[in-house]
């Protein structure tokens, strides 16, 4: 690596995305829930909707489902998107 040779090892790049993957998939989900219920609690207030007593809204469950479907999936596409640009201006700047 020092030496400016390329040492693929087997599997390195699957793994390497898979375990990315997988970090993006729960990132996202959880951050994405939590996204979810912040807008329920906007959207309570601002159209004076119903309090339940302990929670946030009364349909906190709909806005965090929807929240964390959409997390677990653009995280990930939004990080493998950014990494494979990282690898191309990479490869760019090794040509010359």
């Amino acid at each position: 690596m020092a030496d400016g040779t390329k040492h693929d090892v087997p599997g390195e790049p699957g793994a390497r995305r898979g375990c990315v993957g997988c970090l993006t998939l729960v990132a996202g989900t959880f951050s994405g829930g939590m996204i979810g219920v912040l807008v329920s609690k906007i959207v309570q207030l601002v159209t004076r909707g119903p309090t339940c007593s302990e929670l946030p809204t009364c349909d906190w469950h709909v806005y965090a489902g929807w929240g964390m479907l959409l997390g677990a999936i653009t995280l990930p596409i939004l990080t493998f998107r950014r990494l494979r640009q990282h690898v191309a201006e990479r490869e760019a700047s090794d040509r010359g």
